[in-house]
């Protein structure tokens, strides 16, 4: 079943514009808007993998709804939120040539043979000094935004 659904996506490549209005329709039930071949391609792409595999989950959604509710405030910086850790979960971070190793448990963390209950007061154990944890162990960052034209890359 995946290789159909790559060789489905690969043979849009082929395809010239006529030909990809007539899949839009056939994807979406909609005329196709005018926009040129590369974000149509990638449209029916997005479009025959939803259907295949389903949709966003509401929860994702309404996340990216309220990025670009913040974006069109004009806000200049977006923070992405720490992931979801399911328990056993170890996150392993290099810190001045020394290897961490933080094994999630079901209430807190375990770092060095003792409990914590945020990844800030093991960053601060780590490097001696205050640290966002979940920025330090990779799980938010912060975005940057240049300009109302500039895209937002995590």
């Amino acid at each position: 079943m995946a290789t159909d659904m790559l060789s489905e996506l690969n043979a849009l490549l082929l395809l010239k514009p006529p030909e990809l209005r007539t899949r839009w329709r056939e994807a979406y039930r909609n005329v196709a808007p005018d926009i040129g071949p590369d974000l149509m391609r990638r449209g029916i792409a997005y479009r025959l993998q939803e259907l295949r595999q389903g949709s966003l989950p509401s929860s994702k959604r309404r996340y990216i709804e309220r990025l670009i509710k913040q974006l069109g405030k004009g806000d200049n910086e977006l923070t992405r939120g720490a992931a979801s850790l399911k328990t056993g979960t170890w996150l392993v971070r290099s810190w001045r040539g020394k290897m961490h190793h933080v094994l999630v448990l079901d209430e807190g963390y375990e770092f060095d043979g003792r409990r914590y209950q945020s990844f800030s007061q093991i960053a601060q154990d780590i490097t001696g000094a205050h640290w966002s944890g979940p920025r330090f162990f990779g799980l938010a960052t912060r975005c940057k935004r240049a300009s109302a034209n500039t895209e937002v890359h995590a």
